[in-house]
């Protein structure tokens, strides 16, 4: 089993009177890329500048390896960062900016030769040495900075939304890459996102944030299929919330119709918000007893699948999204403005305590 690499012990970091950080705990494995996950504003990127000293918390204690690191300064701490804009230097080339931080250590020219035209193959772009940055696309400085940011051989990766300034197609083919690369050097990685398909994509572990607090941690699976509250289940990914009642320990109550469901650490007559995805509903061909009606308002096509919008009460907000697999819809009677029939699939649901009710 491996040995955690990097513990972070009650961190809380104040601006002033506002609390970016409130008594973050937790614990990364040497050889682990994590995400930081979770909206704007929710302080992910603090997280990892405290990390990295280029922020001092307020409270609480940060351990690299079993060695205390909390007061170092940045120029002390053993990691490699790539920013968001990636900060490579214009007037440098891709060589000289890789050589950059070896240069500072006094590594002898021949030596830093080695070692950038190593890095420059490992990443693709050994006919690029002598480019400037202007002259490379967003996917190739995004390479670039990567292989900068571990030249010398640190054993922590830290990246600051590294994809988001690329467009779609070239972030997921480089989402591939990172995680390729990370599989090479099996580097401990951290990296900050607020996209939710790039954590679950490419992550071995998920730590979700709002508000400046943990909401949960896991692997992108456990966090998919088994969310901890609302918050988590409506932010990855997509979800559907329907309003219920807890019948029995294994038994809910959604709109008159009895579903078998666990119900843990709830009662009898408990009000309840019943997570459902999108494709934990069902159409149905026809109206049975488990069944619910609604009304077709949209039809989205989206390659492998249709996003069927259907109106019906059911919902808080009037309005469910269910996937339903090409495959199975290319000549189905499903049209714009039909009624339509469908069922919730037990196992797939998340059932939390409506605190709304």
């Amino acid at each position: 089993m491996k040995s955690k690499y990097l513990v972070i012990d009650g961190l809380t970091k104040d601006f002033g009177s506002f609390r970016a950080l409130n008594n973050i705990s937790i614990d990364i494995k040497e050889g682990e890329f994590v995400c930081f996950l979770g909206p704007s504003g929710c302080g992910k990127t603090t997280l990892l500048r405290c990390i990295a000293g280029l922020e001092l918390q307020s409270s609480g204690k940060i351990f690299q390896n079993g060695e205390l690191i909390s007061q170092l300064p940045t120029s002390q701490r053993d990691f490699g960062i790539v920013f968001q804009s990636y900060a490579l230097f214009p007037n440098l080339t891709c060589f000289d900016n890789i050589a950059y931080g070896l240069q500072n250590l006094r590594w002898n020219k021949s030596d830093v030769t080695e070692r950038v035209d190593e890095l420059l193959s490992l990443i693709g772009l050994s006919d690029h040495s002598a480019k400037f940055p202007s002259q490379l696309s967003g996917g190739e400085q995004q390479r670039i900075a990567l292989a900068r940011a571990i030249a010398t051989s640190p054993n922590l990766l830290l990246l600051d939304e590294p994809l988001s300034a690329l467009d779609a197609k070239v972030r997921v083919h480089l989402r591939q890459e990172l995680k390729k690369f990370h599989r090479r050097l099996g580097l401990t990685s951290i990296m900050v996102t607020h996209d939710q398909e790039e954590a679950l994509s490419i992550a071995d572990r998920i730590f979700v944030m709002s508000d400046g607090e943990l909401m949960q941690a896991g692997s992108p699976r456990d966090i998919y299929i088994n969310p901890a509250n609302p918050f988590v289940a409506n932010f990855i990914g997509m979800t559907n919330f329907i309003n219920g009642t807890v019948v029995g320990a294994s038994s809910i109550d959604v709109a008159g119709k009895r579903i078998s469901v666990q119900c843990k650490g709830l009662s009898k007559g408990d009000r309840i918000r019943v997570a459902a995805r999108p494709e934990a509903i069902e159409i149905c061909p026809k109206r049975t007893k488990t069944s619910f009606e609604g009304k077709v308002t949209d039809l989205e096509f989206l390659g492998s699948f249709v996003r069927v919008h259907i109106k019906t009460s059911l919902s808080p907000n009037n309005h469910l999204l269910v996937d339903t697999p090409m495959v199975e819809n290319f000549n189905s009677v499903i049209s714009l403005n039909s009624a339509i029939h469908f069922s919730l699939s037990p196992k797939l649901l998340n059932i939390f305590e409506n605190d709304d009710a």
